[in-house]
C-alpha cells in the first residue's frame, strides 16, 4: 500500500466517527513501535514529524524510514505529515520528499513563537494551500494559540491564558479563504508535559480546564456553512500518564507532578468531529522510563540494543493502548486507498 491522503484518512474517520492517532517520530525505534501496534490492531494511521525531528534526524532519513515503515506493513494506510511547518519553504521541502500532508501553523510567525495577526494566518496559509494541492498535498491550519512549549516551538501561553482560543466566528471565513483540508483548533490544551499548573490545596494536578464547548460551536458553524463533517484536529494530546511518569522519577528522574489531557475529553472532542489527535510527550516518557530502568538495574550494560528494545516495546503498548481509545482500530481495510495522483484530480475539479 503506498503512503495515503492524510485528507482520506480524515475524510473516513469522520465516516466512521473515530479518531486517528497522530504520532511524532524522530528514529527507527519509534516508526517500528507505531507501525507494530497499527499492523496489529489494524489501524490507520499518521506518522509526523516537526521541524525539530527533522533537524534532529535530517528530512531525507526520517522519510526513508517513513517508507520502509510503509514497505513492512502494506495492509496499513499510513499518512506522511510535517508537524507545524512555519513557512512555505518548510512545506514545500517537506513535499518534494514525498510527504503526503504538511501543516502550516501561521496562528505563529515564521519564528514558531510570535503570535501572528488573522490577515498573516489567512495569507500563509493560502499559500501553502496553493503550492500543495496541485500536487495531491493534505494542508492542514491552525487558528488561535495553543499555550506551552515543545522542540522550540509555541508562544509559550500560560495554561490559564484563554485570550488566543479559537474564535468560532472566524472559522469559516477562515476555511473559505484559505481551502485547507483541516483544522488545529485551539481549546485549552497545550504542547509538553507540563499541561496544567492548576493544583488543588494537597498539592496535587488538577486537569487543564478545556473549552469542550467551541468544538461544538464550530462544528456547527461550519457545517451550517456547507463543510459538514470537517476534520479538527486537537494538538497537545498527550495524557501523560501518572504510571509513565512514576517510571521515570523511580529510576533517576525529577519529573515534577503534572497532569496531561484526560481520555474522555479527547473522547468527547472525537464524538463531535475531531479526527486528527497529536501526541508526541507521552511517547518520549515512555521511551525515557523504559531506558532509565535499564541503565538503573544494569549500570554495566553498554549496548544501545538492549535500552532501545525496551523503549520500543514501551511505546509499543502505549500506542496501541491510544488508538484503542480513539476508536481506529480494525479500521485499515474499510477504504480503498486514494494516491497523490487521485487528489491532484480531486483539488483540480474544486476549481
Amino acid at each position: 500500500m503506498p503512503l495515503v491522503p492524510m485528507r482520506q484518512i480524515l475524510l473516513e474517520a469522520a465516516k466512521g466517527g473515530y479518531g486517528v492517532g497522530a504520532f511524532n517520530v524522530n528514529n527507527m525505534e519509534q516508526i517500528q513501535a507505531i507501525m507494530k501496534a497499527c499492523s496489529e490492531t489494524q489501524s490507520p494511521v499518521i506518522i509526523q514529524a516537526s521541524r525539530g525531528a527533522l533537524k534532529y534526524a535530517n528530512m531525507i532519513y526520517l522519510k526513508k524510514l517513513m517508507e520502509a515503515a510503509v514497505i513492512e506493513n502494506p495492509d496499513v494506510p499510513v499518512a506522511v505529515h510535517l508537524d507545524h511547518g512555519n513557512s512555505l519553504d518548510t512545506c514545500k521541502a517537506a513535499i518534494e520528499l514525498g510527504f503526503t500532508s504538511v501543516m502550516i501553523d501561521a496562528s505563529l510567525e515564521a519564528d514558531g513563537k510570535a503570535i501572528a495577526s488573522y490577515e498573516y494566518n489567512v495569507k500563509t496559509t493560502k499559500s501553502v494551500v496553493d503550492y500543495a494541492h496541485p500536487r495531491g498535498v493534505t494542508v492542514e491550519a491552525e487558528l488561535g494559540a495553543l499555550g506551552g512549549i515543545e522542540d522550540g516551538h509555541g508562544a509559550g501561553l500560560a495554561a490559564d491564558d484563554t485570550s488566543h482560543l479559537t474564535n468560532p466566528d472566524q472559522v469559516v471565513d477562515f476555511v473559505k479563504k484559505t481551502g485547507c483540508d483541516c483544522l488545529a483548533v485551539a481549546i485549552g490544551t497545550s504542547h509538553g508535559a507540563y499541561k496544567t499548573m492548576r493544583y488543588d490545596k494537597d498539592g496535587n494536578p488538577r486537569p487543564p480546564a478545556l473549552a469542550l464547548e467551541l468544538i461544538e460551536r464550530i462544528e456547527q458553524k461550519l457545517a451550517e456553512a456547507g463543510y459538514p463533517n470537517y476534520p479538527l484536529v486537537m494538538h497537545g494530546s498527550s495524557s501523560v500518564p501518572p504510571e509513565l511518569v512514576e517510571i521515570v522519577n523511580k529510576y533517576g528522574g525529577a519529573m515534577k507532578k503534572t497532569m496531561g489531557i484526560p481520555m474522555q475529553d479527547i473522547q468527547f472532542g472525537i464524538k463531535r468531529g475531531v479526527r486528527k489527535i497529536n501526541v508526541d510527550t507521552d511517547g518520549r516518557i515512555a521511551i525515557t522510563g523504559a531506558i532509565r530502568k535499564v541503565f538503573a538495574q544494569k549500570p554495566e550494560e553498554f549496548d544501545p540494543r538492549s535500552y532501545l528494545a525496551p523503549a520500543r516495546e514501551a511505546l509499543y503498548d502505549l500506542i496501541k493502548g491510544k488508538v484503542r481509545d480513539f476508536g481506529q482500530t480494525g479500521h485499515a481495510k474499510d477504504y480503498k486507498p486514494a494516491t497523490l495522483e487521485d487528489m491532484k484530480a480531486y483539488y483540480a475539479s474544486r476549481k
